[in-house]
């Protein structure tokens, strides 16, 4: 016969059992609820963007530069000059962030330095950007005398750049299984050569995922562009001087009174977001390839 003891316990344990189901029901709802709220204002967002950034995408928008109040025009030296910042930021921060991450993941990896480096790199990879942009300008623009420059843009870029790049060299070394570095130094391989030949052959398509994704984040930063950059209303190649951007100019022509100069900046703003969502699925397709590839 049970006990009143054993009859306490079963008690205890069902009610404990209904009270975990009822918190994993109420935890359910409010996840499910909190992913539908966030689809929804994404939906709404996307809508708004094409509905009022359709309309604007013409010829003239590729094919002319930024024009004046009340005029025609497009955005031929935003595009232009974003796309050599960007380039430029690519071309400083991968090579720092590449060869920063694999002294990481193959030589400090258990140091005290590299803990150090790694807390630095998260702090860099989570600043605002309009912090890089004001330490940048400070470096660079008034050393030069107030001289805004394409260069000094892509260097602020390239402050974003730098970390994103760090982190996904480190993490993708890493992963790779070990039995392949063992293999090949046991072979009498040195070791700057098992990482050319085989931790990057491994890492690459995650290396390039990085790339990337860096480069889809910088294509729309505005703040560190403002400070450095500063625009350009007329065609430049000179990246000595002054260049327009496109998330300058959507920022500058959004909030002005005149409409052409905001369908503009909705035009703009909607092929920006059709670059980052190419890139994205790029390196989603690049993760897909290297999975499939391992299995």
């Amino acid at each position: 016969m049970a006990t009143s003891a054993d009859t306490r316990a079963l008690r205890t344990a069902d009610s404990l059992y209904r009270r975990r189901r009822v918190t994993n029901v109420v935890a359910l709802v409010l996840s499910c609820l909190a992913a539908v709220l966030g689809l929804l204002f994404l939906g709404w967002i996307l809508w708004t963007l094409v509905a009022r950034g359709l309309g604007g995408i013409d010829w003239a928008l590729f094919s002319q530069n930024t024009p004046p109040p009340m005029a025609e025009g497009g955005l031929r030296n935003a595009f232009f000059g974003s796309a050599v910042m960007c380039l430029m930021a690519i071309l400083i921060g991968t090579p720092l962030g590449i060869a920063a991450g694999t002294w990481l993941a193959e030589y400090g990896a258990a140091s005290r330095i590299g803990t150090v480096v790694r807390f630095v790199n998260d702090i860099l990879l989570s600043a605002p950007s309009i912090v890089l942009g004001l330490f940048v300008y400070t470096l660079l623009v008034m050393q030069a005398g107030g001289n805004f420059s394409a260069i000094a843009g892509a260097v602020s870029l390239a402050f974003i750049v730098l970390p994103v790049v760090l982190r996904t060299t480190d993490e993708m070394l890493r992963l790779v299984p070990s039995q392949m570095r063992e293999a090949a130094l046991s072979l009498g391989v040195p070791q700057w050569k098992v990482i050319v030949q085989v931790m990057y052959r491994s890492a690459m398509p995650g290396i390039v995922t990085g790339i990337l994704l860096a480069l889809a984040r910088i294509s729309g930063e505005t703040a560190p562009l403002l400070f450095t950059a500063f625009g350009n209303q007329y065609w430049s190649a000179d990246i000595t001087g002054p260049m327009a951007s496109v998330p300058v100019v959507m920022y500058q022509f959004a909030g002005s009174p005149y409409e052409s100069w905001q369908d503009i900046a909705w035009a703009g703003a909607l092929v920006l977001t059709a670059f980052v969502l190419l890139t994205s699925l790029i390196a989603r397709a690049i993760i897909s390839r290297k999975r499939v590839a391992h299995d």
